[in-house]
């Protein structure tokens, strides 16, 4: 088939050089044969098992973004069965059958995203709710000011089973008197798990959904602490047990190194970042290498290759063993059973179980002497991941580091090194060889990885580190060689407790990370703020990796066409003139100098994830005090870009003079109906459409919400009655100050 191509190529190349146009049919022969040349060559080289990984995950996308209500699980599942079963019919025709492969695994993708929504499906608290908790303390993160618990709900105020929260996510100043597997009962102000500030942004309540978590709040007043009545569940006890033991060692690690770097180095080894402060999270971002604090895929691939390379070499001391045991599999299978381990001691969080498949699956392909890199092992991991997780797939954590492996995978015979060899028996000149190439290929490494995940950084954390190559090329050698190394002695040590002596050595290697980023961070433009771009594009440029590192032949050029629409469209994004909030607390409406203004008093994270989509670098408190809203204590008024008249109403005295005057009335407060406002985002109309955009066009306000048009998602509390027009009735609880929760995390804090 390939040959065929080449025959057809070679009729067409002397028609262009001689002047003159091939024939259309020559042309369209040169392609067909082309590509079937190209297709022929990936199946060679196993190439086409990856893309059912792609249809799988397409299927996944499908279910999440298309469908509009609860579709059945056998409707899919049947689809993929009709599918599966004519392959045996189509062997003779291989396209024929790789697409019906390809089909049967998209709708085993949407399949995978049924069951796991049916698997996880809870109650979500619908309104602010101040009550009664009574239940079980299954997680503690300790913070600087207190903790963050997780609890298990036996009862909460007067709501029956059917309504009630399983579990919930409350915060506690006092942090000293709560362990897990405590049960509480305490006064909690608990609210709906929130939702995205603003269309397209990050959506916590998702999130906490498929995490089991329904309501989030904090304790008030006297909480009570004592055994739970009943013996807890097997599964509980282990929870809690492992969980007190990382809190127990987070404490070990920080009071014997001090400080932030205490702090870093717990968090490095397990996976407890509360007691890091914000000033130390914003240092380790701006020098790219916030991703070395996350439990992930450099931690697990560190401690299964220091378990496996003391295995190996302890076993390699003993001439017998080495001789008569496959010291190499007894290595493999030894690193996967501690890399399990430390998965579930760090507390199998979402990108870690993610990590730990990718591991697994490299070191079985050892097992059966199998290539250990390679792009059917990683398909084979996502697949796996995504089936027990498909939510997965809409994160930062699984899209960068998916993709950051694909790219270092497609990239190998690249960055290598092989260049810098040498076959001189000088010792000077082995050593500069070496060095060389560990030097390029650190730099080579980063710079892939940072092109691979540079599109899912940019759409989700509108954040870009100029600097991150040099963060990551002056600070992973000192991670790698020293700072994990020290981590997984100390775990060794920690049970004879001769530990203490390891972290602190461990914390001058931690310091000098530290000092490594504060240096980054100081330096000008160290962190970029790009405007938000839209998922087209994000859709472009994923299409484009997957083009680019997937194919061997020649197949990867199509990637440039993906790449540079998808380029075309993130530089050219649509800005909205004014964000609203999901409560009508406040807004952010572009005023005449062509910035946000702030109207109100919206919650600092939502303004600073309004900013961030916005492509403006400015702190929240410098958008709060801009000149130009005219405000009093019962509203404020603003003149928009194109001279619409915006108000916000804090107060139901000054709707009769603001639905008289203003264009566009914004307020937490059910607007009167006689309100004649052309556009009102009122209490109702948030309540069922959540956070919105506006955006000033010739034909008038073109209006998105975070929620969008279609039946509520099963993670969204569902409104207390049907879609309604914005100056119909509605009903909040006078206590809902905001629906943010302060303790949130900012996107930019998941796993990367």
């Amino acid at each position: 088939m390939a040959g065929g191509g080449g025959r057809a190529m070679r009729g067409a190349v002397p028609a262009l050089l001689a002047g003159r146009l091939p024939a259309p049919a020559q042309l369209w022969q040169a392609a067909r044969d082309g590509l079937r040349g190209s297709v022929a060559r990936e199946a060679e080289q196993r190439r086409l098992f990856p893309w059912l990984t792609v249809a799988f995950g397409a299927g996944i996308l499908v279910f999440f973004t298309a469908t509009d209500g609860e579709p059945s699980l056998a409707a899919p599942l049947i689809a993929a069965g009709l599918c599966l079963s004519v392959t045996p019919l189509l062997r003779a025709r291989p396209v024929a059958l790789a697409l019906m492969l390809g089909l049967a695994a998209v709708f085993l993708g949407f399949a995978a995203g049924v069951w796991r929504v049916a698997s996880v499906a809870g109650p979500v608290l619908t309104r602010v709710t101040i009550a009664p908790l009574v239940g079980l303390v299954e997680g503690l993160d300790e913070r600087e000011g207190g903790a963050r618990l997780i609890v298990r709900v036996e009862r909460f105020g007067d709501l029956d089973a059917e309504s009630r929260p399983r579990r919930v996510r409350v915060s506690y100043r006092a942090a000293q008197a709560v362990r897990p597997g405590d049960a509480i009962r305490a006064t909690a102000r608990l609210l709906p798990p929130p939702e995205a500030v603003r269309p397209g942004g990050y959506d916590f309540a998702r999130d906490a959904y498929f995490r089991g978590i329904g309501a989030v709040g904090s304790l008030v007043g006297k909480v009570e602490v004592g055994p739970p009545a009943e013996p807890l569940a097997l599964s509980l006890r282990l929870t809690a047990a492992i969980d007190a033991a990382r809190n127990a060692f987070t404490r070990r690690i920080t009071d014997a190194i001090g400080g932030q770097a205490g702090a870093v180095a717990a968090a490095l080894v397990t996976g407890k970042r509360g007691l890091i402060s914000n000033e130390t999270n914003d240092v380790l971002r701006a020098a790219g290498i916030y991703h070395v604090v996350s439990i992930s895929g450099l931690h697990m691939v560190l401690a299964a290759g220091v378990v496996f390379w003391l295995v190996r070499a302890g076993l390699a001391l003993v001439p017998v063993l080495a001789l008569a045991w496959p010291i190499k599999k007894i290595a493999a299978g030894t690193a996967m059973l501690g890399v399990t381990a430390y998965c579930a001691f760090s507390g199998w969080d979402v990108a870690a179980e993610r990590a730990l498949i990718m591991t697994l699956v490299m070191l079985g392909a050892i097992l059966v002497d199998r290539p250990a890199l390679s792009l059917r092992n990683l398909a084979l991991a996502a697949i796996l991941a995504l089936a027990r997780e498909p939510e997965a797939l809409l994160g930062p954590s699984f899209q960068m580091s998916f993709g950051a492996v694909a790219g270092l995978i497609a990239c190998a015979p690249l960055i290598d090194g092989r260049v810098f060899r040498t076959d001189s028996s000088s010792r000077i000149a082995r050593f500069a060889s070496w060095v060389a190439k560990a030097v390029v290929g650190t730099l080579a490494t980063t710079l892939v990885a940072q092109l691979a995940t540079a599109p899912f950084a940019t759409y989700h954390f509108q954040t870009v580190q100029p600097f991150g190559l040099v963060g990551n090329a002056l600070t992973l050698p000192l991670v790698s060689l020293a700072v994990m190394p020290a981590a997984v002695l100390g775990m060794l040590a920690y049970p004879f407790t001769l530990d203490r002596p390891v972290w602190w050595l461990m914390g001058l290697a931690v310091r000098g990370m530290l000092e490594i980023s504060a240096w980054i961070a100081g330096f000008g433009q160290a962190n970029v703020v790009l405007p938000a771009f839209g998922t087209g594009a994000l859709m472009l440029l994923a299409a484009a990796l997957l083009l680019a590192t997937l194919p061997v032949s020649r197949l990867r050029l199509l990637a440039l066409v993906p790449a540079g629409l998808g380029v075309a469209l993130a530089a050219s994004p649509i800005q909205y003139d004014i964000y609203i909030d999901r409560d009508g607390a406040g807004a952010a409406v572009r005023g005449k100098d062509g910035r946000l203004v702030v109207l109100g008093r919206p919650p600092g994270f939502v303004l600073e994830q309004w900013l961030k989509a916005d492509g403006d670098g400015r702190r929240p408190e410098a958008a709060t005090a801009a000149v130009g809203p005219r405000c009093d204590r019962i509203g404020c008024t603003l003149t928009a870009v194109d001279g619409r008249a915006v108000a916000l109403v804090m107060d139901k005295r000054a709707f009769a003079e603001d639905c008289a005057r203003a264009d566009i009335l914004i307020t937490r407060l059910r607007a009167p109906p006689g309100c004649a406002a052309p556009l009102i985002a009122d209490r109702t109309f948030l309540a069922v459409r959540g956070a919105t955009a506006i955006r000033f066009g010739t034909e008038g306000p073109e209006i998105v919400t975070a929620r969008g048009a279609g039946q509520p998602k099963p993670w969204q509390p569902r409104p207390a009655s049907p879609a309604t027009p914005a100056t119909e009735a509605g009903s909040q609880s006078p206590n809902d100050a905001s629906a943010a929760d302060p303790s949130d995390p900012p996107p930019s804090e998941n796993p990367q």
